[in-house]
């Protein structure tokens, strides 16, 4: 018997663990797009866009914590893909990408539908490659995979012609290729961490600040703040990982004033698993200012990138295995006293109008209904309030580093097929379900029973925010009146759609519908004009809020 290179691209998928593709068909993957007509084993999920699919391929990894896989076309199709491959790099998401091309024998004539997404793809990638010949593929794949998730994990590209996925080879041949390992990176051992345990032994205000390089360390990361009392802080992709009554919120430039306060104030930084981006350090000369910082990261290229550090590199998990029989055990102290009344002062709050309904509100009425979903956003202003007011049980899956509108609605999708068992709620923006609504019709096809909450403030929140606060309000291109009536879109794509504009409905509304097995979108009018606070100004110091 012989197989075709499609057919073998499916079965080293299979064996690897791969049960859903999120895909766009074109001409260049008709031969894969024949072999998953009956192929068991694979669901294939049949997107409404390219981009679509690389969301619902990342939404998928993030909740699940395995690769998510996205299928495309070539040209149009793979470069439509390279929005999701970018937010998946920046947030260290493990995707596979996987491309059609050109014959081999096109490659480099500017055929029909070609680009060269190797190019393209290079900087936004972990590695990625072009399959020349049909023993490639299996080699090629199983490196793939191996690659998204072995160490700092992140995208992978593999780029398919479509004359190697119809030629053929016997079974047996592919058979031996499969059982050839490929070769690992050998796991290495931590280094001495004799100079950081003294550091820590000898703080006074220890803060640990947690990023989403702790997602798969959450009881040992408990374990280590409670044995050296030290509050934690949190980045926008570490929230949701630890809810714990050392938790001081998020950390940066909506983060709360206590976290703010603590790493200003701190005598010794503990960071895991971050990367010190502007967002959370704003002004990074005054960053930590009276702290020696320890930089855990299992990047070698991030230490000492932003920020001069002690450093270890190596994974999060295996370093907080190693240090916490080491460090002494530290007692409820000043310092901790001092952190406490920050927290019991400065709250995240919001006044409340009885005639409108606040953004905030919907936030903390979901959060207090569902307490164990998985909470997806969009990006903008009901990104920073869903950080700010839902009380996360689960990692917020959201994009984080590439700050992708769009994100919201298809990584939900994906992240409710990865997981069937969970709630999953879209938190999203009036602006950014707009570059991705034609996601809804698969929501439909294939009654994916997400929540969809549209915060709906007719403008582009966050740009008018920073228009108003340091522009004068010249309200440039930010107006979205012209909005269409979104209940009528969701109507037309066939799902329940209810509109929400007074706040004594707000919670029987949300109470009846968010736990139904169907989707559901809420078209929700809240106050147009309500800012994001605390806010740091771009480049200002954390401890230098604006509150209100």
């Amino acid at each position: 018997m012989k197989i075709t290179g499609a057919r073998i691209l499916l079965e080293v998928l299979k064996r690897e663990g791969v049960d859903t593709i999120f895909g766009y068909p074109g001409g260049k993957v008709i031969p894969i797009y024949n072999e998953l007509f009956d192929f068991e084993g694979i669901s294939h999920i049949f997107t409404r866009h390219e981009q679509g699919a690389s969301h619902s391929a990342d939404g998928y990894a993030r909740a699940t914590g395995k690769v998510g896989v996205c299928l495309s076309t070539s040209g149009p199709g793979a470069t439509n893909l390279v929005t999701g491959i970018m937010t998946a790099f920046m947030d260290s998401i493990p995707l596979l990408a996987i491309t059609g091309q050109v014959g081999t024998k096109e490659i480099g004539t500017d055929g029909f539908q070609e680009s060269d997404i190797m190019e393209i793809t290079m900087p936004i990638t972990k590695h990625n490659f072009l399959i020349r010949s049909i023993e490639e593929i299996v080699p090629v794949v199983k490196e793939a995979i191996y690659l998204t998730l072995e160490g700092r994990q992140g995208p992978v590209l593999v780029d398919f012609p479509s004359d190697i996925q119809t030629l053929t080879m016997e079974v047996e041949e592919f058979e031996k290729l499969y059982k050839k390992d490929i070769k690992k990176f050998p796991k290495e051992e931590l280094d001495s961490v004799d100079e950081i345990v003294e550091i820590i032994n000898s703080s006074k205000r220890p803060l640990i600040l947690a990023g989403g390089g702790c997602k798969k360390s959450k009881e040992k990361l408990k374990a280590f703040s409670e044995k050296i009392n030290s509050p934690i802080a949190f980045t926008l992709m570490g929230l949701g990982i630890l809810n714990h009554k050392l938790s001081l919120g998020m950390l940066g430039m909506h983060g709360s004033v206590p976290a703010n306060l603590a790493v200003t104030e701190a005598d010794v930084l503990i960071a895991l698993g971050m990367r010190f981006d502007d967002r959370v350090t704003c002004n990074l000369e005054t960053f930590a200012p009276n702290a020696k910082v320890i930089h855990v990261d299992i990047d070698y290229a991030e230490i000492n990138k932003n920020k001069q550090c002690t450093h270890l590199v190596g994974d999060v998990k295996e370093f907080l295995k190693k240090i916490t029989p080491l460090v002494n055990k530290k007692e409820f102290s000043y310092w901790n006293e001092k952190v406490e009344n920050w927290k019991e002062q400065n709250p995240f709050t919001y006044e409340k109008d009885l005639s409108i309904i606040k953004p905030q509100e919907v936030i903390e009425e979901i959060s207090n209904l569902m307490k164990d979903a998985i909470v997806v956003t969009d990006v903008g202003q009901h990104q920073m309030w869903t950080a700010q007011f839902y009380d996360l049980h689960n990692p917020l899956c959201t994009s984080g580093g590439g700050g992708t509108m769009g994100f919201g609605l298809p990584a939900a999708i994906g992240a409710k097929i990865g997981r069937p068992d969970k709630n999953v709620v879209a938190i999203v923006g009036d602006g950014g379900i707009q570059m991705t609504s034609q996601e809804l019709m698969t929501v439909f096809q294939y009654k994916v029973p997400i929540k969809i909450v549209i915060i709906n403030n007719s403008y582009l929140g966050m740009v008018r925010q920073w228009q108003e606060l340091f522009y004068d309000k010249r309200y440039s291109s930010v107006d979205m009146h012209c909005n269409p009536d979104f209940v009528l879109l969701g109507q037309a794509y066939g799902i329940k759609s209810i509109r929400i504009e007074n706040p004594k409905d707000l919670r029987k509304v949300l109470e009846e519908n968010l736990f139904t097995d169907e989707p559901v979108l809420f078209d929700v009018r809240v106050a147009e004009e309500e800012n994001v606070f605390p806010m740091v100004p771009a480049k200002g110091n954390l401890n230098e809020m604006i509150l209100k």
